[in-house]
């Protein structure tokens, strides 16, 4: 089947259904005449699944690796329960805060902030977490995704002085050497646009939209 109807079998979108699909969350055949992706109802067993875990919080990580078998569905559920209780108390810290700042007298540029910063603080020694982990997480991406092109141009970069530094030894046609040129310096400018356009990505939240249902 396609993709428009498993959105409508799952009750999702394209861009969710080709996000898990970028994610290695499920994995389509292709028809042989023509290439397209062909669905069958095990991927859209399979897409519920993602689905089901996705609105219960679960990681696409986690998820992955139930998939490989790496971990089991009771460690992960486990372990998210844990992550729940933790989240549900730092909500309730939260929501303390807030009902303090409700019953402040005046308007915001009253507020003494930093008796409140330091009371957060304290509580944030008992591991309640105040941050927003959403932000983290696509600091965590950006970084990542920065420094995996910065180790691609480097080895290019590398790669480039070898040929170089090989061609001084033992010369070979013009033609040879800027073609390889050529073809290790257009993996670079390919990497710093993929760079590009995940970065504007990140920024936008597209990824995130696409993440969730």
């Amino acid at each position: 089947m396609k993709i428009n109807q498993v959105a409508e079998l799952v009750d999702i979108t394209k861009k969710n259904i080709r996000f898990y699909e970028d994610q290695g969350l499920v994995d389509p055949g292709r028809d042989p005449q023509n290439g397209y992706r062909e669905y069958s109802m095990n991927d859209v067993n399979e897409l519920r699944q993602v689905k089901l875990l996705r609105q219960l919080g679960v990681s696409c990580e986690n998820i992955r690796r139930m998939k490989t078998g790496e971990l089991s569905l009771k460690s992960c559920m486990k372990d998210h329960l844990k992550e729940l209780d933790e989240s549900a108390l730092s909500l309730e810290h939260m929501r303390s805060i807030c009902e303090l700042l409700a019953e402040e007298p005046g308007e915001l540029d009253s507020v003494d902030a930093s008796s409140y910063l330091e009371k957060m603080k304290e509580i944030e020694k008992g591991g309640v977490r105040f941050m927003n982990v959403k932000s983290s997480d696509v600091k965590k991406r950006r970084n990542g995704a920065i420094i995996a092109a910065a180790v691609v141009v480097l080895v290019m970069i590398a790669t480039i002085a070898l040929v170089i530094w090989a061609d001084g030894i033992d010369p070979a046609p013009k033609g040879v050497l800027i073609f390889m040129i050529a073809i290790f310096g257009s993996v670079i400018v390919g990497v710093l646009i993929a760079l590009n356009q995940r970065l504007k990505e990140l920024k936008g939240g597209e990824l995130d939209e696409a993440d969730k249902y």
